[in-house]
């Protein structure tokens, strides 16, 4: 007897073996870039990435002018690591202007951007210094467990001894 469908969504019928071939969201395809390799490229090839300029609003479309066939979503991953990265955001906190591509001036970097550089880098370092204490903590107090064990041991050997 056959088991009636009640989903409201479509079925293969069960004499057809389902297909699993990797689809091109689940495996990139072997030309494909990475976020990070992309990022290299441009690193290479634009002085704004290499320098680690403040970017102009928009870098992402200039990109995709020159590079059409680029996975957005890829791309955006770059642009994420990039203007996250420490180095461009101590930039951001200091600069006054943002650049193009090529490097050339563009529009000014507002107050609220440079506020919003200087908050993340705070934050980070703040929790990089929170990270670093537990570790010093956490040493010290392995630090002194062995010191208690050793003297533990010594007096547990010292009353032990038959004299």
């Amino acid at each position: 007897m056959k088991s009636m469908n009640t989903s409201l969504t479509p079925q293969p019928p069960a004499t057809e073996p389902a297909v699993t071939a990797p689809t091109a969201a689940s495996a990139p395809a072997p030309g494909a870039l990475t976020p990070r390799s992309l990022l290299k490229q441009l690193q290479t090839q634009f002085p704004a990435f290499r320098d680690f300029l403040p970017l102009s609003i928009g870098i992402d479309k200039q990109i995709l002018a020159i590079m059409p066939d680029l996975d957005r979503k890829t791309m955006r991953t770059a642009l994420g690591i990039h203007t996250g990265s420490l180095r461009y955001l101590k930039v951001m906190e200091k600069a006054k202007v943002r650049h193009d591509l090529d490097g050339k001036p563009g529009a000014e970097v507002t107050d609220t951007h440079r506020a919003h550089a200087t908050q993340v880098l705070q934050e980070r370092f703040k929790k990089e210094a929170e990270r670093k204490k537990a570790e010093r903590e956490a040493a010290a107090a392995e630090e002194a467990a062995r010191v208690r064990a050793d003297k533990l041991n010594q007096l547990t050997a010292k009353f032990s001894r038959k004299g």
